[in-house]
């Protein structure tokens, strides 16, 4: 597996693949960061993954400087999984100077849920991976579902500007008692993570309700907030959506998600679960 820091390098080492896959990350992977490079390999000859901690995505109280940067130990994790290439460029290779061109995703879509707790953070999102796809150049990308208004966002980016390249959806990968892997769940405590699939049970319980015919999303929402916040967390949101473009859903829908944000002790954790009546 080749290690490559610069777009100079990366250009090199592709120019003779004929079908590239790219897995994007910021690093610090767990099984749900390999399952996508899975995903990837009956679809492309050389897999990609990038590792970058990508500064424009995370807002003024987020938590950009603590978030692990763990190149070695992922290195050797994608390398076990079959990675044919990592490309970990630093801030200077990816944002030469300031990045003053950005892509700014539909507002209707931008924000919602996560648009509104976290302003500018699909902008930072579509503009980085808009400029890992020029430096990549792959004919298939694979996002996981866990980042569910992420996944919608570049989907509809590579629509809209008929990119050649076909977007993949990955399914979450999940703990055996149900918690969504993700880099931030090593912020918990050992305490917290016990309590953290508290977030998975709430969504859990409204799909069930609405598989036997609850139709008052409302009444869903409100009381799986109310739930949460009696056991200590602080929720932004639980909402039941449209799958295919996260605006309200009405009774007649039948493709929905409810989604789910919501903040134990220090950590934000988000998650989703389809509906498909």
């Amino acid at each position: 597996m080749d290690v490559i820091h610069t777009v100079s390098e990366l250009r090199t080492r592709l120019r003779e693949e004929r079908r590239v896959a790219l897995v994007p990350t910021m690093g610090n992977l767990h099984e749900g960061h390999i399952q996508l490079i899975r995903i990837a390999k009956p679809r492309a000859a050389c897999l990609v993954a990038s590792i970058f901690v990508n500064r424009l995505q995370f807002g003024p109280k987020d938590d950009y400087d603590r978030y692990p940067r763990t190149l070695d130990p992922d290195c050797e994790k994608l390398a076990a999984a079959g990675c044919h290439v990592v490309f970990a460029p630093n801030e200077k290779i990816v944002y030469p100077e300031p990045q003053t061109f950005t892509v700014d995703p539909t507002a209707s879509l931008q924000n919602i849920l996560e648009g509104e707790f976290r302003p500018g953070h699909f902008r930072g999102v579509a503009t980085v991976v808009l400029k890992l796809f020029n430096m990549v150049q792959p004919q298939v990308a694979i996002f996981g579902k866990k980042d569910y208004q992420q996944y919608l966002v570049l989907r509809d980016m590579v629509r809209q500007f008929e990119l050649p390249i076909d977007i993949i959806p990955a399914e979450t990968v999940r703990a055996d008692d149900g918690l969504a892997l993700s880099s931030r769940n090593g912020y918990l405590s050992a305490l917290e993570r016990v309590e953290a699939i508290r977030l998975y049970q709430a969504l859990h319980k409204i799909r069930g309700a609405i598989y036997a015919g609850e139709r008052d999303f409302a009444k869903l929402e409100r009381e799986a907030s109310a739930q949460l916040d009696a056991a200590g967390w602080k929720t932004d949101y639980v909402a039941v959506r449209r799958q295919q473009d996260l605006l309200e859903a009405t009774t007649q829908e039948r493709r929905l998600v409810v989604l789910g944000a919501s903040r134990l002790g220090s950590t934000r954790l988000i998650d989703n679960l389809e509906i498909n009546l």
